[in-house]
């Protein structure tokens, strides 16, 4: 039998998406936890938060390949309780913050085969029966929060930041193509500012995270019993992927500027 290439375009597309979805109708849900610290230049760094949630995707056919439909929701946690925080003090400037999580509906791609970025290529890495695909986003763009209209919560004119990707899966799994979905595991590593909700302005520094997590067999209802309920109580549309493709995305700082906006603050 001829293994599959993960060289060939058409091939590597449709296996990243058996090992970060599904080629189903079926939803899937990604779970992740792990730790959110600061970084200061000449200051030892901190663990922050705990940090823990999850995606819910389903993907679907779209000119030249597929559309990846997710929101996800991931909350702060007290490091030593686990307790989903409300409020947080900061301990830089000694004031108690209101602490927004993260609600991104939705986080959608179309994922192209020819897309405008070039030929679709994941990288990928193998040992023994072991498969690793990476995905590098280093992000620049104008922030949505500007430091000239948004002092207190900005430091800078641009979002400068790096969201480190990457899913583990089995070579065994790849090439049994019965399978829509590919048993996987997976990494994140961000980089970026401060967050604006922490009203950091332009102290020195940043936040990382480091976190790990899996794809969940029995999707929502496999999630711990406290996101579950959480998510039940407050923000019940996470259940369920997106029903379709809409864009521009959400991310943690363009739904802090609809806060803003919603309380006057911002245009």
């Amino acid at each position: 039998m001829t293994r599959l290439d993960l060289n060939d375009p058409a091939t590597n597309l449709r296996t990243f998406l058996r090992a970060r979805a599904t080629l189903g109708p079926e939803p899937v849900v990604y779970w992740f936890t792990g730790n959110v610290y600061s970084y200061v230049p000449e200051e030892r760094s901190r663990q922050l938060f705990g940090f823990e949630g999850f995606n819910i995707g389903r993907v679907t056919e779209a000119p030249g390949g597929y559309y990846l439909l997710t929101r996800e929701a991931v909350f702060y946690k007290d490091p030593h309780t686990g307790e989903i925080l409300t409020h947080w003090t900061n301990p830089w400037t000694g004031q108690e913050v209101e602490v927004v999580h993260v609600l991104n509906d939705p986080v959608n791609a179309h994922l192209q085969l020819e897309g405008p970025r070039g030929g679709w290529q994941v990288p990928v890495t193998e040992m023994g029966d072991d498969v690793y695909f990476n995905v590098d986003a280093l992000l620049f763009y104008p922030s949505p929060l500007p430091r000239s209209r948004f002092p207190r919560y900005s430091a800078s004119e641009m979002y400068l930041a790096a969201e480190l990707f990457q899913f583990f899966v089995k070579r065994a799994d790849i090439e049994n193509e019965a399978l829509r979905s590919i048993p996987s595991s997976c990494s994140w590593t961000r980089l970026g500012p401060w967050l604006p909700w922490m009203e950091m302005g332009d102290h020195s520094g940043l936040v990382f995270y480091h976190c790990r997590g899996k794809k969940l067999e029995g999707g929502f209802a496999q999630l711990p019993a406290p996101i579950q309920e959480y998510v039940r109580r407050n923000h019940p549309e996470y259940q369920h992927p997106p029903a379709e493709y809409t864009q521009p995305n959400e991310t943690s700082w363009t739904y802090f500027r609809k806060l803003l906006r919603q309380r006057g603050l911002a245009d």
